[in-house]
């Protein structure tokens, strides 16, 4: 409310914040992916949990640089950053250990060159950190990496790379920081094959994220409508050959999907 110089008030409308669009590059990739609907005041705190489902790149590996090679804080707006509309915002992988290769090799589906990443337990080389690992220590470490490299090829719908990942023992219920899954980040992109493939090595895909959502939830929320029948037929087909788990009905399974 404002007063004119009568005293009465008068009553302003309040136009909602302006949201434009900004590009992100992942620099180890080169790829560009498009952010619509952004605003002065989102932190990169808020933003980051959306650039993983958007680029497949898990969040504790985000690092997010604006105009110079100084790593934005978590806290801080587009406002405060001074990124305009139109502006770049680049994305770097946590460069220790190889996992800018690794990432770059796993969003490319070069699968040979992962061979040779430490993704698989028979990896018989090693990097300046694995090298003081433990025999146990070092299976968490392949673990892990065989994680973010099918998490970042099923996000591509890199199908052969997804298969020998999981063949060579990659755990598909490996979960990022909010709790995503490969299943997860391959439905929300319609990745179908890879879905199907995922699915057929025990993918859950009604196991929640953080946030409550699903593969099959994302999907619906995000249009992905040939995802949701992917899954539907799999789990139909498993029922029907009486694989399903008694505790998902048949109207668990409807509401759902």
């Amino acid at each position: 409310m404002m007063t004119n110089t009568e005293g009465r008030f008068i009553t302003m409308s309040f136009l909602p914040p302006r949201t434009f669009s900004v590009q992100l590059c992942i620099a180890e990739t080169n790829e560009i992916f498009s952010l619509p609907q952004c605003q002065n005041d989102l932190t990169l705190k808020k933003l980051k949990p959306h650039l993983e489902l958007l680029t497949g790149i898990p969040i504790n590996f985000q690092r997010l640089q604006y105009l110079d090679e100084v790593d934005l804080l978590d806290d801080s707006t587009f406002k405060d950053n001074e990124i305009v509309p139109g502006g770049t915002i680049t994305m770097c992988i946590w460069r220790q250990d190889g996992w800018g290769r690794l990432v770059a090799a796993a969003a490319k589906g070069e699968t040979v060159k992962l061979a040779h990443l430490g993704v698989t337990e028979d990896f018989a080389g090693t990097t300046p950190y694995a090298e003081f690992l433990g025999p146990e220590r070092r299976k968490e470490w392949v673990a892990h990496r065989a994680f973010v490299a099918l998490f970042v090829a099923s996000h591509r719908g890199h199908v052969r790379t997804a298969e020998f990942l999981l063949r060579h023992g990659a755990d598909l219920h490996f979960k990022t920081p909010l709790g995503r899954t490969a299943l997860h980040v391959a439905a929300v992109m319609g990745h179908c094959a890879c879905i199907e493939l995922l699915l057929s090595y025990g993918a859950q895909a009604f196991d929640p994220d953080h946030e409550g959502q699903t593969a099959v939830s994302l999907a619906r929320l995000l249009g992905q409508k040939q995802s949701e029948r992917t899954v539907f037929r799999f789990e139909l087909k498993k029922k029907a050959a009486g694989a399903l788990p008694s505790i998902v009905s048949e109207s668990s399974l409807a509401a759902d999907i």
